[in-house]
């Protein structure tokens, strides 16, 4: 990482892990960063994001994904890189390796495929830590209790494969990924969160 570059902070895990209540702690302990999403993100990706989520709307997994690389690719530059550029860290809740989960694994199109596809929409910005939050089946259960949006009625089968992806992508890059417990309460994860972003910027 370049030394006039902002720390690039990414939260990925399954639905209802508790990726936003982490977040929101997190603008509290570090107001100095700027915070974003995906989907979503830019005024642009923001209209995407609609579709994406549309609980009424069909899609094929492969328009799916595009949409998915077309919002990112807007995303990137109109609002990750500038702020990374001017030196302010950002912390953004799912990235890429929410597409390679849900697309590359939980869709069946593979994950070089969807690197492909992306490829152009992110360039070489690459995460420089991630903090995936795990829950096991039974806490998410729990846990589901609002109307689901298109992706999180994808069913059981669907979410085991994206967690699967998760896993597997955690496994390929152990030096990028912390694993943490989502079943901790919030205040813990966010002290843990805030102790190793904190831990990163002094190296």
């Amino acid at each position: 990482m370049a030394a006039s570059r902002g720390i690039f902070v990414t939260v990925e895990g399954l639905d209802f892990s508790g990726k936003s209540t982490l977040v929101g702690n997190l603008k509290r302990l570090l107001p100095e960063f700027h915070f974003t999403r995906e989907p979503g993100g830019s005024p642009a990706a923001e209209r995407i994001r609609e579709l994406l989520l549309d609980p009424e709307l069909e899609m094929d997994s492969l328009t799916e994904a595009y949409l998915y690389a077309a919002a990112r690719a807007d995303h990137t530059r109109r609002d990750i890189i500038p702020h990374l550029r001017s030196g302010r860290g950002v912390i953004c809740e799912r990235y890429l390796d929410s597409s390679l989960a849900y697309q590359g694994y939980g869709r069946g199109l593979g994950v070089e495929l969807v690197r492909r596809l992306n490829g152009f929409a992110v360039g070489d910005l690459r995460p420089d830590v991630t903090f995936y939050l795990k829950l096991s089946a039974a806490a998410r259960a729990r846990r589901t209790r609002r109307r689901l949006d298109r992706l999180e009625a994808g069913g059981s089968e669907f979410m085991r494969r994206v967690e699967a992806g998760f896993e597997e992508l955690v496994k390929r890059e152990p030096d990028r990924f912390r694993v943490l417990d989502a079943e901790r309460p919030p205040e813990e994860l966010a002290a843990l969160v805030h102790r190793e972003i904190s831990g990163l910027r002094r190296g």
